[in-house]
């Protein structure tokens, strides 16, 4: 199997071809990536809290190299889009995110393939419901599973959740980070680390608050009729079967890959394999 050969790497080499740029979002200058032909079918996949763009320089190339223009932006206050973010006396939240999202959505050809990892696809769901219009398909990589208190379902917190802070929550994250509590390889974890040298700790504070209180748009996911899909490993950090009944809520395919939270990491060509398909259902 391809995905089980996949070499260890450095991750923050692009692939071949990679057009780096800054785009001017509403929250500032993003750090974004193109590969592919401009004009093609667009496809934006968007990272999430402690990512960047490099998460997907498996992925990306599987999918341009099937004729699609694909993209990512690191999002504001994240590694290179750090001096990115709220003006003075705000606050990182949904509105900014999605505003930014949107502002992407918008600068190119429309409608978009949008891939929302982790808390971005918690962020692209808002967008949805917001400008559906702007919308190809809609996907959500190991995306918490359900509105609120999105902590509540994970496996190894959500008893507790609810009483531990935010700041707790983003300490507990960047520490299995860098101690590689999930035995990430060495390349892997090299930027992984290299990240929250550049990461506004203020950002990651104020993302695990968002995710305590995330808006409820399943009744407008589920009346959208963009071709959706679900995509995690069957160790995600939220049991399979919380995003089974959330698939079947709003509407969406899932697919379910050997992976923990990073299929676009550790099982990119599968994972192209189902995005590939669903675009095609879509044309």
């Amino acid at each position: 199997m391809l995905d089980a050969a996949l070499p260890d790497l450095d991750w923050t080499i692009l692939p071949p071809g990679t057009e780096r740029f800054r785009f001017h979002a509403p929250s500032g200058r993003l750090a974004a990536i193109g590969l592919g032909r401009r004009g093609d079918p667009r496809v934006l996949l968007v990272p999430g809290a402690t990512g960047s763009k490099e998460d997907f320089v498996l992925l990306a190339p599987l999918i341009a190299d099937a004729g699609y223009r694909v993209e990512s932006f690191d999002l504001a206050g994240q590694y290179e889009s750090a001096a990115a973010g709220p003006v003075q006396g705000r606050r990182f939240d949904y509105d900014l995110f999605v505003a930014d999202l949107v502002a992407v959505l918008e600068s190119g050809e429309r409608p978009v393939h949008v891939l929302g990892y982790s808390f971005a696809g918690l962020v692209a769901e808002l967008a949805l419901a917001r400008r559906p219009e702007l919308f190809a398909s809609l996907v959500l990589l190991t995306t918490p599973p359900g509105p609120g208190q999105t902590f509540r379902g994970v496996r190894w917190l959500g008893s507790i959740s609810g009483l531990v802070p935010a700041h707790t929550i983003a300490s507990l994250m960047i520490w299995g980070i860098v101690t590689n509590r999930n035995h990430t390889r060495p390349g892997r974890l090299d930027l992984a680390r290299r990240r929250f040298g550049y990461t506004r700790r203020a950002s990651l504070d104020q993302i695990m608050a968002l995710m305590k209180h995330t808006p409820d748009v399943r009744r407008e996911l589920a009346r959208s009729r963009v071709p959706k899909l679900i995509a995690v490993g069957d160790r995600d950090l939220w049991k399979v079967a919380q995003h089974r009944r959330f698939a079947h809520r709003i509407g969406a395919d899932l697919r379910v890959y050997p992976a923990g939270h990073s299929p676009c990491e550790t099982t990119p060509h599968q994972l192209a394999r189902d995005l590939l398909a669903l675009y095609a259902s879509g044309r």
